[in-house]
């Protein structure tokens, strides 16, 4: 009823061009939906995100869900989803991927799902990390644990979008670090993170998480950067 109430008022919007949305829709308009950038990576294992990380870390596997283009729908709803407490973007992203990576066979022997963390100060000012509901939706519908404790990020920086490529990669080394016990040996770890832009931070959280004894490494991101 207060729901109601307030969609009397306060209609929803469209996170991608801010039209109201009918009531049928959710999160996104269906014009969106059908505009949406997808990237397919999941069909091909030897795909342009996987190559991003070639020589620089041993990954079993790297996809995206959509492309992020400057000004364009997927920009603006990860804008809404990070800044904006649009958390519900999230959610949808993920139960539209778990359908899709339902069928990449290299997923289905991921053991936990790991965000790249906040670092304690930043989740203290937003509130939130971005990637938690995208990560909460992919565990439920893949039955993958989700685990926000594996993975440290001990250093606090400006974010990401906002530096230069020089600045994105300064330090970087010692900004993560992973806190495990016996039982995370030998584990497939799928690592999730909003957009892959220099793959400088997954390149970093991929290589703490092989720290652990016998660990694999997958990568899953709502998007990718695409001129």
């Amino acid at each position: 009823m207060f729901k109601s109430i307030l969609n009397l008022f306060f209609p929803p919007v469209c996170s991608g061009c801010k039209v109201f949305l009918a009531s049928h829709e959710i999160v996104i308009c269906t014009v969106c939906r059908h505009e949406i950038p997808l990237t397919n990576h999941h069909l091909n294992l030897e795909n342009e995100a996987f190559k991003k990380f070639y020589g620089r870390v041993p990954v079993e596997s790297v996809s995206a869900l959509l492309y992020f283009h400057k000004k364009g729908i997927v920009q603006e709803m990860i804008h809404s989803l990070k800044y904006r407490g649009h958390e519900e973007i999230g959610t949808l992203l993920g139960e539209w991927y778990a359908e899709d990576l339902k069928i990449a066979a290299l997923v289905q022997t991921v053991d936990a799902i790991i965000p790249v963390p906040l670092h304690r100060r930043r989740m203290r000012k937003r509130g939130y990390n971005q990637v938690t509901t995208f990560g909460l939706a992919l565990s439920k519908h893949l039955e993958i644990p989700y685990d926000s404790n594996v993975l440290k990020r001990n250093v606090y920086s400006k974010t990401q979008s906002k530096k230069s490529l020089l600045g994105r990669t300064e330090g970087i080394d010692l900004m993560f670090d992973v806190s495990f016990s016996e039982k995370d040996h030998n584990k497939h770890f799928l690592l999730i993170d909003d957009v892959i832009t220099t793959g400088a931070t997954l390149e970093v959280c991929s290589k703490a998480l092989l720290k652990i004894p016998g660990a694999r490494v997958s990568i899953v991101c709502m998007a990718m950067a695409h001129s």
